[in-house]
């Protein structure tokens, strides 16, 4: 049993007698005096499938499942199947893109750290790392007298991913993004 407050994206709870994929937490902390915070809770059926909604408040308890992390690597897309190899016995996970939407924006044939998430034999989804080196592939030129001050500019990445980059960062530059909030962090 877990808390809600301490649930996490990509945990797994059981409602039901259905298994859930948490896809995404909000955070709501009501303005009133002893008000409990309430924890807005999406998920997807672990397989695909329906999709679950609810609040919970921050001490609930919810029924989660222990989850297998694997070590995995991207191979190659298969129609809408993005195919996935194990580090250690080599075998190959088939995921949707569709349950993988999220993580796709920071996914390329050399990313490292890629985790499987397993519930028993079923792959349900992939953990990122903190975060992810990508490349500038499309940009405004890079301005002459341009400081290190805060001034950004849009840059797209060789994912199709849109960051907010400073104004001295060129087209082919490598950039580091934190997975989490998707944003730039430095060069890499």
């Amino acid at each position: 049993m877990t808390r809600a407050s301490e649930l996490k994206r990509s945990d797994v709870i059981e409602v039901n007698g259905t298994l859930y994929a948490v896809r995404q937490i909000e955070v709501q902390s009501p303005s009133a005096r002893g008000a409990a915070t309430l924890y807005r809770v999406r998920a997807s059926a672990v397989g695909g499938g329906q999709k679950f909604e609810d609040r919970f408040k921050g001490d609930d308890e919810l029924t989660t499942v222990d989850l297998q992390r694997r070590g995995v690597q991207f191979s190659y897309v298969d129609g809408d199947d993005h195919v996935f190899m194990d580090n250690e016995d080599f075998s190959q996970y088939l995921l949707k893109a569709d349950d993988i939407r999220d993580e796709l924006d920071f996914i390329t044939e050399d990313t490292e750290g890629l985790l499987a998430l397993k519930v028993e034999d079923t792959v349900i989804g992939l953990e990122l790392p903190a975060s992810v080196v990508l490349e500038v592939t499309e940009t405004t030129p890079a301005m002459k007298a341009a400081s290190a001050s805060a001034r950004t500019k849009p840059a797209t990445l060789n994912t199709g991913l849109v960051v907010q980059v400073p104004e001295y960062i060129v087209e082919g530059e490598k950039v580091r993004v934190n997975t989490a909030e998707r944003k730039f962090m430095s060069r890499a």
